[in-house]
């Protein structure tokens, strides 16, 4: 299907994690449709991502941005404009389950809602004119531990319920200027930095097991591949009169009956 996004500007944060990471991965999709990524990350990686795209004829650009840094954004957001002149859609992408729990001191839990929220509301804010100007949107990744809790990560839960919340809260803001903003929920997809975490267990092997017996469709996790398809469908001008909107690619994970789940699966 041509999703229409050929010459789009989006503009991808988070996008410079490991290759198969979701970012990488939307980011690779969006230039199979003719996109132009713009990648918003702090790990120079990004460099090599934005340069193997250009090798292909892809006109894609990264910007190293720490995206806790309210000054960082403005000047990355400033260097895009520079460069292309507008701004069509923004994915907001970054996300780290940093394990600051309860026993966390406020430093640590303040620093990871600066990560995994605050982010999120500063690139929306820096790059509002410009979606104004082009009636673009908004797409903001989130995670079912908003809805089920998950334990020992207070951070990421208020801050990934709080995206939940912008996202809405947004979607009635903008839609005086045809601005649409929804937010995709992932449970639970075999990236890199989940094959990281696997890793660092004695028994990962029956942990992966486990994992993905409790997810009811193909008792399998999500592939990234499926996230980044999801993304560019709801940017798309073939999801038009969708705004305000949690899509849920995650195999039936939050909504369906565990009774689904058997040892036969």
């Amino acid at each position: 299907m041509d999703l229409g996004l050929k010459g789009k500007i989006v503009v991808v944060s988070g996008s410079a994690g490991k290759e198969g990471s979701i970012g990488e991965t939307i980011i690779k999709r969006l230039a199979d449709e003719g996109a132009i990524p713009v990648l918003i990350d702090r790990n120079s990686r990004g460099f090599e991502y934005a340069e193997t795209l250009q090798k292909r004829g892809i006109d894609a650009l990264f910007v190293k941005t720490d995206v806790t840094n309210p000054e960082e954004i403005q000047s990355a957001v400033k260097e895009i404009i520079k460069k292309y002149g507008r701004i069509d859609a923004v994915i907001n992408n970054v996300g780290v389950n940093d394990g600051a729990g309860l026993e966390a001191s406020y430093e640590e839990f303040m620093d990871s809602l600066k990560l995994n929220v605050v982010s999120y509301f500063l690139m929306v804010k820096y790059t509002l004119p410009y979606l104004k100007e082009s009636k673009g949107n908004i797409l903001n990744i989130g995670s079912k531990v908003a809805l089920t809790g998950q334990g020992g990560t207070s951070g990421y839960a208020a801050a990934k319920g709080g995206v939940l919340g912008l996202t809405r809260e947004w979607a009635v803001d903008l839609i005086q200027y045809g601005i649409r903003s929804n937010a995709i929920i992932i449970a639970e997809s075999y990236t890199p930095a989940y094959e990281d975490w696997i890793k660092t267990l004695a028994d990962g092997e029956a942990v992966l097991k486990k994992i993905n017996k409790s997810i009811p469709f193909e008792s399998r996790m999500t592939k990234t591949q499926e996230i980044a398809d999801t993304s560019l469908f709801i940017i798309s001008d073939r999801s038009s009169h969708t705004t305000g909107q949690f899509v849920f690619v995650d195999g039936g994970y939050v909504h369906l009956d565990r009774a689904l789940i058997s040892d036969v699966n």
